[in-house]
């Protein structure tokens, strides 16, 4: 009787070992060496924010005439550059606070009312059959790729003079001033991000299990009733996830808010103040310091306060049953 004799790539793939070069590159990425680098990395990268933390508590003479590995020698502790950006009275300092909460006014309105509307029209294109519906899908999937630099002239011409259709005006223009200019930057933020949040929120509740869709609508459960009390609880990880993107993203923007909200103390957030400092007092950097750690305290307080809902809104798509 012979046996026979495993060949070589039969007894690799029996100890486990991959046979072809993209087994054996995720075989090393998945090593401890592999671990350890990664940490490496990430230690590096967190020591220019670690930097930023301590030269912000730094006097002013100090963070001038030395570098912040310095504090650890010689350590001098002030919250003076703290107090000067956010409650300073004069002209030339931070004045952040304000700026804060218009950061805070902008922000979380433009985070919630996407949510809203974005969960709203993914339960409807998943569940709800009507004419034209995979179409509509498509070409809210396309307006992702429109720009967003694209939009700003058209809707900046929207608000100022309203939408007029063969000589009769349809809608009038906004006329908003002061506070009253939050609406618009709302208005954008909402518009720029529905098609990207309708995207990711649809492919979550899409892939909900029917037979549960089914046993309530024989237990007699109205649209509404399915959205409020099953829907809802089970995407709240896509919630989260698209929650943080979209602060982030609100945070730390720029453009829309100077074009829509203007650079007026009533309206302008903190990333218009952040970018008149660095512009006009570019060599005060205790001011810099301490006013580009305070923006970014609330982003990651978000960040890490939602990061286990974060996490399980990445995993949730990716695993049935």
């Amino acid at each position: 009787m012979t046996t026979a004799t495993p060949t070589v790539g039969a007894g690799a793939q029996a100890a486990g070992k991959p046979t072809t070069t993209a087994g054996r590159v995720r075989n090393r990425l998945n090593s401890r060496t592999a671990t350890l680098v990664s940490l490496v990395i990430a230690l590096l990268w967190t020591i220019p924010t670690f930097g930023l933390f301590v030269s912000s508590f730094r006097p002013e003479a100090d963070i001038k005439s030395t570098g912040w590995w310095t504090f650890f020698t010689d350590p001098q502790f002030t919250l003076e550059n703290y107090q000067d950006v956010l409650f300073g009275s004069s002209s030339s300092s931070g004045q952040l606070a304000s700026y804060f909460i218009n950061s805070l006014a902008i922000t979380i309105p433009s985070v919630l009312f996407p949510l809203a509307f974005a969960s709203l029209a993914a339960y409807a294109l998943a569940w709800i059959n009507f004419r034209g519906r995979d179409w509509l899908y498509i070409a809210i999937f396309a307006m992702q790729i429109v720009p967003l630099q694209m939009a700003l002239v058209p809707l900046l011409k929207f608000f100022s003079t309203g939408v007029t259709v063969a000589g009769v005006q349809v809608m009038p223009a906004w006329d908003l001033v002061d506070e009253q200019k939050f609406a618009q930057v709302w208005f954008a933020h909402t518009c720029f991000a529905l098609p990207f949040a309708v995207f990711l929120l649809h492919n979550f509740v899409s892939q909900l299990p029917r037979d549960l869709m089914e046993a309530a609508r024989v237990d007699g459960a109205t649209h509404p009733k399915i959205f409020r009390t099953i829907v809802l609880p089970l995407i709240t990880p896509a919630l989260a996830a698209f929650a943080i993107f979209q602060f982030l993203w609100v945070w730390n923007d720029l453009l829309v808010a100077l074009i829509f909200a203007g650079g007026g103390n009533e309206t302008a957030p903190l990333t218009v103040r952040l970018a008149e400092m660095a512009g006009t007092r570019g060599n005060e950097w205790q001011r810099l310091t301490a006013g580009a750690f305070v923006s970014i305290v609330v982003p990651l307080v978000v960040f890490l306060s939602l990061q286990r809902f974060f996490v399980r809104g990445l995993l949730a798509g990716s695993v049935k049953g």
